[in-house]
């Protein structure tokens, strides 16, 4: 049986203001085994990203538990739950999130550099050739496309080999074209590295690659379906 990597259990996330309460997830579970892929899908505002963070421990949730590797998310602390995504985690956003003031190749080598590990460049250059941009070492990311950002942002989401990808919407800045591109390169790192990839898209051909889709709406859990490939 494969690990299970990720178990969400009855989350519900509520947000307060003055006299309002606004749930936008209610009572959602589900569980993702090592080395498979799974898409979130739904309108907008129905919580996908919501859930995506609580799943990555970027927030905690209202009610119910989030185990990731083991560690239960929501009892733990802000440092801890850091602790456990530099560990463990990788991600890929939609607007890339790369530091305007480091090369390609620094961006790529912080996650290793924030663990407190040295002569990482090597590495750093070694997934930056396998993304197609061993000519783009020393280009600000003012100077790349936004394909080729986007491929910046895969290399660092790789370097730190993490046990599960976190990716919301990483194809929604670009064209067609680039997206192809981007979708292709992100299956393909994700089956070498046998990362868990847990994946918020609009696009249901995106969603269509991975072998489970989660259907959200209206922050529920309204179907998940398991996708037969080839």
């Amino acid at each position: 049986m494969p690990d299970i990597v990720l178990q969400v259990e009855q989350l519900t996330k509520t947000y307060s203001s003055a006299d309002k309460k606004l749930t936008v997830l209610e009572n959602v579970s589900f569980q993702a085994e090592q080395g498979t892929s799974l898409a979130i899908i739904g309108p907008s505002g129905s919580g996908k990203t919501t859930l995506l963070g609580l799943c990555a421990g970027l927030d905690v949730p209202t009610s119910g538990t989030i185990s990731l590797m083991g560690f239960k998310l929501n009892a733990m602390s802000e440092d801890d739950r850091a602790y456990v995504r530099n560990q463990f985690v990788g991600f890929v956003f939609q607007n890339f999130q790369l530091l305007a003031t480091l090369t390609a190749l620094e961006n790529v080598m912080v996650p290793l550099e924030l663990r407190g590990e040295r002569n990482v460049s090597s590495k750093a250059k070694d997934l930056l050739d396998r993304v197609g941009l061993s000519d783009r070492l020393n280009h600000f990311p003012s100077q790349l496309s936004g394909g080729e950002q986007q491929r910046v942002a895969i290399a660092r989401a790789f370097i730190a080999s993490p046990r599960i990808l976190f990716a919301d919407e990483p194809t929604g800045n670009l064209d067609e074209e680039n997206a192809q591109q981007i979708t292709n390169l992100l299956f393909e790192m994700n089956r070498q590295e046998k990362t868990t990839l847990i994946l918020v898209t609009h696009n249901l051909e995106l969603a269509q690659k991975t072998q489970r889709i989660l259907q959200m709406k209206g922050g529920h859990l309204i179907q998940d379906s398991k996708l037969n490939h080839l």
